[in-house]
C-alpha cells in the first residue's frame, strides 16, 4: 500500500475522529525510540484553576508551589520502547524524587499508530499529563488549544518555571500562542527541514561534473549515473511522487505550501508567503503541465525504475547499499544519515541540493512545530511544568533525556557524542523522541551527524523566512467527503503524473483536473479562503 492510499484511509478515520472530538468538553540517536475549533478558551484549564498542585510559601526552589505530596506524572511520546529505558527513566526520577518529588512515566504511541491513536488520546479523555505536541501532528496544536484539550499555561509559567520562560526565546512563545495565550512548551532547538537530492560526490566528480544547483545540473548527473552505473540516478518507489511534487512547489516561483489538503500529498499552494490568502491547486497552471511533460521525460530517460509503482524499497535504502545515484529527503535526514552511509560506503562522500533554496524559501522551523503540552485533565499542571523545566534548564537532566545514560547510550570524546565501545544494542538501545524538550545550549552533536548540519543551520538562520500560517488551525469538518475523494485521486492518477506513467502527461494533467474538480476541489480552496479571511499571521518581531 503506497503512502497516498494510506492518506485515504487516514482521511476517513479522521473524519470519525473530527466528530467525536466536537463532542468532548474538553527518534533520540542512541534508541529503538528514534533514528527523531469551535470551543471557547473557557474550556481550556488555566492556571488558577483547583489542582493537586496547590501553591503555598513553599521553598523559592520549586516556584512557590507545594510539593510536600509525591506525584506521579504521565508522559506520553511517540515511537516504541527501547531495552534500556526504563534504566534511564530510573536514573530520571531519582533526580526529580530528589528535586520536585515526582516521578514520571512514559506511555508510548508506536509510529504506525500515531494517525489513530494520538487523536483518540485527546478524544477519550484519558487523564493523563504530558504529551508530544506540533502543528504538524494528525491533530495540531493549535486545534488541540481551540477544543480545550490543553491547560493554559500563560500565567503558570512565570510562577512556577521563571527560569524555562527566561530560557526560550520570545518569539517561540509567540509562535504558541493561541488567542493570546499559551498551551505548551516550544522547543529550544533551532532546526530547518527543507527537502533536496541527496547524490554521490565520488560519482559527480568521476564524470567530471560540477555540484547539481539546478534541474540542468541534476540531469547532467542522472544521465551519467544511467549511462555508467547499473543502478538508476533515484532507484526508489511510488513514495518518490511526492517527493517529485514537493520539489516542483519549491522550485516554482514564490510558491508556499498551504492549509487543506494534507502536505502527505498533493496540496494546496499560496502564491506567496505574502499573498498567504490566495489559494490555489498547482494543477490548475501552465507550470504544473509543464513539469508533468518533464517527469514524463525523466522516467523514459530511466532515471527510477520501470517498476517504481510497484516497487517496494524505498530510494535510501537504496542508496545506502550502494544500489541508487541519490535520493530525496530533508536536511536533517541527510545529515542524520551520515553514519550509516560511512558504515556501508566508506569511501562515498554525498552533497545535498535544497530546492527552497534556489527560490529563497527555506522557512524558519519555530519552537511550536515540536512542543511539550499539559493534558486539560492532568491532576498536576504545575508539577509537570516544572519537570519540563528540569528537562530545558538543567544538563544532567537534558543528557538523560536526550542521551541516555554516560558510559553506557553514549560517551563525549572531543566535544562529539558516541557510542561506547561496549555497548550492546540488544540491552544498551534506548532513548526517547522528546524532540520539543531539546535546547541548543546543550545539544551535543553525534559521530553519526554530518557536521554540515550546523554549518547549514548558521548560514540558513541569516536567510530564512516565516511560515504565515503558524498560528493557524485548519478545521476540515465541513470538507471531510472532498478530502477523501481528492486523496483517492491523488493517490492514483496523481501519483502516475508525478512519475511520468502516462502514456500522454498533457492528456492526463487534463483528466486530473478534471477528476479534482469532480472531487470538490473548488469547494475545499473555498473553505480554506473563508477561514483564512479573518485570520492575522503571528507577528514575529522580525
Amino acid at each position: 500500500m503506497n503512502i497516498f492510499k494510506k492518506v485515504l484511509i487516514i482521511i476517513l478515520a479522521m473524519a470519525f475522529i473530527v466528530a467525536t472530538l466536537a463532542g468532548c468538553t474538553g527518534k533520540s540517536n542512541n534508541g529503538s525510540t528514534t533514528s527523531e475549533n469551535t470551543a471557547s478558551d473557557s474550556t481550556s484549564k488555566d492556571s488558577t484553576s483547583d489542582s493537586s498542585d496547590s501553591t503555598n510559601s513553599s521553598s523559592d526552589d520549586t516556584g512557590k508551589v507545594d510539593t510536600s505530596k509525591e506525584v506521579h506524572l504521565i508522559y506520553y511520546l511517540w515511537g516504541n520502547e527501547g531495552p534500556a529505558n526504563q534504566d534511564i527513566l530510573n536514573e530520571i526520577n531519582k533526580k526529580l524524587k530528589a528535586d520536585i518529588n515526582a516521578t514520571i512515566e512514559v506511555k508510548y504511541i508506536d509510529w504506525p499508530d500515531v494517525a489513530t491513536k494520538y487523536p483518540l488520546l485527546f478524544a477519550s479523555g484519558e487523564q493523563f499529563d504530558m504529551a508530544h505536541g506540533s502543528t504538524n501532528a494528525v491533530v495540531s496544536y493549535f486545534t488541540l488549544a481551540a477544543q480545550g484539550s490543553l491547560t493554559d499555561i500563560t500565567d503558570m509559567v512565570d510562577k512556577v518555571a521563571p527560569k524555562l520562560k527566561a530560557e526560550i526565546p520570545e518569539e517561540s512563545w509567540k509562535s504558541a500562542e493561541y488567542k493570546g495565550r499559551i498551551y505548551g512548551v516550544p522547543t529550544a532547538y533551532t532546526e530547518f527541514t527543507p527537502y533536496g537530492y541527496v547524490y554521490r560526490r565520488d560519482l559527480k566528480e568521476k564524470y567530471g561534473l560540477g555540484e547539481i544547483n539546478s534541474i540542468e545540473t541534476m540531469e547532467a548527473y542522472m544521465d551519467a549515473v544511467v549511462k555508467n552505473e547499473n543502478f538508476p540516478a533515484l532507484n526508489g518507489n511510488s513514495n518518490d511522487a511526492q517527493n517529485m511534487y514537493r520539489m516542483f512547489v519549491d522550485l516554482t516561483g514564490d510558491w508556499i505550501e498551504a492549509p487543506g489538503i494534507p502536505v502527505s500529498e498533493m496540496h494546496l499552494v499560496a502564491v506567496s508567503p505574502e499573498k498567504y490568502d490566495e489559494i490555489i491547486h498547482p494543477a490548475f497552471t501552465q507550470e504544473f503541465e509543464d513539469w508533468a511533460v518533464l517527469m514524463h521525460e525523466w522516467a523514459s530517460k530511466g532515471y527510477w525504475p520501470k517498476d517504481i509503482l510497484s516497487a517496494q524499497q524505498d530510494a535510501k535504502t537504496n542508496f545506502n547499499n550502494g544500489n541508487s545515484g541519490g535520493f530525496i529527503t530533508h536536511m536533517p535526514d541527510w545529515t542524520g544519515n551520515y553514519g550509516t552511509v560511512k558504515k556501508n560506503l566508506p569511501d562515498v562522500e554525498t552533497d545535498f541540493w535544497c530546492f527552497a533554496e534556489n527560490t529563497g524559501k527555506i522557512k524558519k522551523k519555530l519552537g511550536v512545530e515540536n512542543i511539550t503540552i499539559i493534558s486539560a485533565n492532568s491532576k498536576n499542571p504545575e508539577r509537570a511544568l516544572m519537570a519540563i523545566e528540569k528537562f530545558m534548564t538543567d544538563e544532567e537532566y537534558y543528557r538523560l533525556i536526550q542521551y541516555g545514560i554516560e558510559g553506557r547510550q553514549y560517551e563525549i570524546v572531543d566535544g562529539i557524542a558516541r557510542k561506547p565501545e561496549k555497548f550492546n544494542p540488544d540491552v544498551d538501545a534506548g532513548g526517547f523522541a522528546a524532540w520539543a524538550l531539546r535546547n541548543d545550549k546543550f545539544n551535543v552533536p553525534y559521530d553519526t551527524e554530518d557536521p554540515r548540519r550546523y554549518e547549514l543551520i548558521k548560514e540558513w538562520s541569516k536567510i530564512a523566512i516565516n511560515n504565515p500560517y503558524v498560528g493557524f488551525s485548519f478545521d476540515s469538518t465541513n470538507i471531510s467527503s472532498e478530502l477523501a475523494a481528492i486523496a483517492n485521486v491523488n493517490s492514483q492518477l496523481g501519483v502516475q503524473i508525478m512519475l511520468g506513467k502516462t502514456p500522454d502527461p498533457k492528456k492526463a494533467v487534463e483528466q486530473y483536473r478534471n477528476q479534482l474538480k469532480q472531487a470538490g476541489i473548488e469547494k475545499v480552496i473555498e473553505e480554506v479562503k473563508k477561514q483564512l479571511k479573518d485570520f492575522t499571521p503571528i507577528d514575529l518581531g522580525n
